[in-house]
């Protein structure tokens, strides 16, 4: 067990980290932030966990549609997953040039994400829900480990939005056609897992249920994350049309001699 004693972690940042029954004690944390998988997260005594996802739900309704078992709520559910990715690529195209290749603070680009996206629905709806065994598309963006190891898969790939758009409508119409006459048997089904070593492994044994909100959940989950750091690259270019604004109508700005 590794043991932080009076350490100054200001500004400390952990990424891909398992934190699992870590204990803080006598901290301060003033102005962190946590984004991740975390269950029975204690605080001063309160698991507080229960009032955060009471209130992600009550921002994002959709939440509750997609841990239904009800392929009615599943469908919709969709439906408006597709929307916010629409609503969001428009906004997208109104931004400064190149904002979809972009990333913020390390995190991925929205041309990245969508990638991920694509990668999502190859290993989890195409081989786990399936059962297909057919390659994974060339431009998706899976973690690291996986990278290295699906020959197919290229991490240096150069994607336009567009071109990545185009391989999302296809996939969504994958998914789409199967929704519509999936039902309630089918989805409690263990899913059709090929019988290899290739990603992801440990799917084996999960429901097809089970797999398919794998998909959906990573779409939400990745549309969040995208919105928030869209947010950021607005604000950014907002400081910076303000201290522009500031240098050209300073009084010790005068314009270059002609």
């Amino acid at each position: 067990m590794r043991r932080f004693h009076d350490e100054d972690l200001t500004d400390a940042e952990f990424r891909e980290c398992d934190l699992s029954r870590a204990r803080m004690v006598g901290v301060v944390m003033q102005g962190a932030e946590i984004d991740g998988l975390v269950t029975n997260l204690v605080v001063n005594g309160v698991e507080v966990m229960s009032y955060v996802e009471a209130e992600l739900d009550r921002r994002h309704p959709v939440r509750l549609l997609l841990r239904s078992e009800q392929p009615d709520d599943l469908r919709v559910a969709w439906r408006q997953l597709r929307d916010d990715w629409t609503t969001t690529t428009d906004r997208v195209r109104s931004m400064p040039e190149n904002s979809e290749h972009r990333g913020v603070d390390g995190e991925w680009s929205m041309v990245e994400t969508l990638r991920h996206l694509v990668f999502v629905h190859d290993s989890w709806f195409r081989r786990c829900v399936l059962g297909l065994t057919e390659p994974f598309t060339a431009m998706g963006l899976g973690p690291p480990s996986v990278m290295g190891e699906e020959d197919e898969l290229d991490p240096s790939a150069q994607t336009s939005l567009d071109e990545v758009l185009a391989v999302r409508v296809r996939q969504a119409s994958e998914i789409e056609t199967w929704l519509a006459g999936v039902t309630p048997d089918e989805l409690a089904r263990i899913a059709p897992v090929p019988d290899d070593e290739r990603w992801p492994p440990y799917a084996k044994g999960r429901t097809v249920r089970q797999c398919l909100g794998t998909v959906l959940n990573e779409e939400w989950a990745h549309h969040r994350f995208c919105e928030r750091d869209l947010d950021r690259l607005a604000r950014q270019v907002s400081q910076c049309s303000v201290l522009t604004e500031r240098r050209l109508t300073s009084p010790d700005h005068s314009p270059a001699p002609e």
